[in-house]
């Protein structure tokens, strides 16, 4: 098989595979976080678990990418740095800043997340350094400034949450509260919808089907992920308000 006939491939199993990911989110909860529970098999330390998943979104990609016919050009490149800015700090800084309350995360968990970045990595990396030519005036095309646009959005939403949530624990303390301010009061999960913000933004920003493919698989994890995130306030905070969303503001 030829590496067009590859790509091709894992392209379409990507949404394969996000087909069936939201089947089965919807349906059984992510075991890891609040959701964590036995059962999942072996487990290992959660920050070291987020580094290892993740780690192929970093290395993986810098990988595939300096290895296209393009990599040097000045579109790929700015392209690169929006993926990097969201993958460095997600792989190398956010698990250290991580109250996991000494909660471990199964390794099927964290062995199939570090299986779909493989492929995801690839797929995109592959594109914007040697698939797809991008010259020096897309970055003044207005498919490539909403998508930066909405990419830049995303991000800050999704970093701005993440943020707030560590900081609903004091140094020590232990247990949920429930988050306040923000686009907290909009929905309960913020941070997920910066994120699909993110990739939507990046589907945009690269005009591809490998950038839409990661935008498709990223709400068919966290959208789910989301919802359950939500119902769990609803049970354990009688008070908690009514008027927020799972995941999109006033929709969802």
């Amino acid at each position: 098989m030829d590496e067009a006939a590859l790509y091709t491939w894992l392209l379409y199993g990507i949404f394969a595979v996000a087909a069936l990911t939201i089947l089965a989110l919807l349906f059984v909860s992510a075991p890891y976080g609040r959701h964590q529970r036995g059962g999942w098999g072996p487990t290992m330390n959660t920050r070291a678990a987020w580094v290892v998943m993740e780690s192929p979104s970093v290395f993986w990609f810098l990988a595939v990418f300096f290895a296209g016919e393009h990599a040097w050009s000045l579109t790929p490149l700015v392209l690169l740095g929006m993926w990097q800015a969201h993958y460095v700090q997600r792989t190398l800084i956010f698990p250290f800043l991580l109250r996991t309350g000494g909660k471990p995360t199964p390794v099927s968990v964290v062995a199939m997340g570090f299986g779909f970045n493989l492929v995801n990595a690839y797929l995109n990396a592959r594109l914007i350094s040697h698939i797809a030519t991008y010259d020096a005036s897309w970055l003044t095309d207005p498919r490539f400034l909403v998508g930066a646009g909405l990419f830049a959005f995303g991000y800050s939403l999704n970093r701005s949450s993440d943020r707030a949530l560590r900081n609903l624990r004091a140094p020590g303390e232990s247990g949920y509260k429930i988050p306040r301010g923000g686009a907290f009061e909009l929905v309960s999960c913020p941070n997920y919808f910066g994120e699909l913000v993110e990739w939507t933004g990046w589907a945009i920003a690269t005009w591809s089907l490998a950038g839409l493919s990661f935008a498709v698989f990223t709400a068919a994890n966290l959208v789910p992920r989301a919802i359950s995130h939500h119902r769990w306030y609803k049970e354990k905070f009688p008070d908690y308000p009514t008027s927020r969303r799972a995941v999109i503001p006033f929709l969802l």
